[in-house]
């Protein structure tokens, strides 16, 4: 199958990088649509696929294309490929906020796949939602879940109104996470380590936590229990983030991003 991007940035690549290494696809049946001659010839070389400054030509090469570009960027993009997709082709975006009517009006066709990643999908951990209409072909649902699967997990459901929500969630979710842990090595400069100290001490606090949660299977709140001993230190820790409001500030961030996602969608 001939897939195609519009877009050859850090998302684009990443699949791009995925679904290549995988075996899901060979260099020869892609081809990348970027603006940018430096950044053309740069994934020309690294991955020895086709690159055109034409939209219009990666659509016309390609059976699936994946927009991959800024939401700012799409009424140039939706001139240059508006009409361009025949029968058989679907339309892959990941764009925030577009929405699968938006897509399907300025493309001017209905076989749309709308995904939302996150950007550890650049090392394979990637966090994905994805929804497409039911005119794609069940081919080419085999085959986004097939690239999809080499970036990390993906979970699909039928209900576009749940892509909203991954944006908020998981794909604004690692910038929160990123904070979290800025402020937790700061903490511990604050305290007297030394950087390099405080750094090893808080991502590898993160990685295992998460991963606890993730392989016992158990509830995060059950497992907080275990570590807080009455009186202890780790309840005045957490004395001083509920008087802070850290987990209502969460709640109201991911919403924060919501109501963002729902208004891009909006136009």
């Amino acid at each position: 199958m001939n897939i195609g991007f519009i877009g050859g940035g850090t998302m684009a690549e990443a699949i791009l990088g995925g679904m290549l290494n995988a075996g899901v696809a060979d260099a020869g049946d892609v081809m990348v649509g970027e603006p940018v001659p430096a950044r053309r010839d740069y994934l020309a070389e690294r991955y020895g696929v086709a690159v055109s400054g034409e939209n219009g030509a990666v659509v016309d090469a390609s059976e699936l294309v994946t927009l991959a570009v800024k939401p700012q960027d799409l009424p140039k993009v939706y001139s240059d490929i508006g009409g361009s997709f025949g029968g058989g082709k679907s339309l892959m975006s990941i764009v925030a906020g577009a929405t699968m009517s938006s897509l399907a009006s300025g493309t001017q066709h209905d076989g749309i796949i709308r995904v939302m990643p996150n950007t550890p999908a650049q090392i394979g951990e990637g966090m994905t939602m994805w929804t497409c209409a039911p005119s794609v072909s069940e081919a080419h649902r085999e085959a986004t879940d097939a690239m999809l699967s080499t970036i990390g997990d993906a979970i699909y459901v039928d209900d576009e109104k749940y892509l909203d929500m991954a944006t908020a969630l998981s794909a604004s979710g690692p910038a929160y996470v990123f904070l979290i842990v800025e402020a937790l090595i700061d903490a511990g400069v604050y305290l007297g380590l030394p950087r390099d100290v405080s750094r090893r001490l808080a991502l590898q606090t993160v990685k295992g936590s998460v991963q606890l949660v993730s392989e016992t299977g158990r509830h995060p709140g059950e497992l907080k229990d275990m570590v807080t001993s009455p009186g202890g230190t780790t309840a005045e820790g957490l004395q001083a983030l509920e008087r802070a409001g850290v987990p209502a500030a969460l709640v109201d961030a991911v919403n924060a991003a919501y109501l963002k996602s729902v208004r891009l969608g909006q136009g």
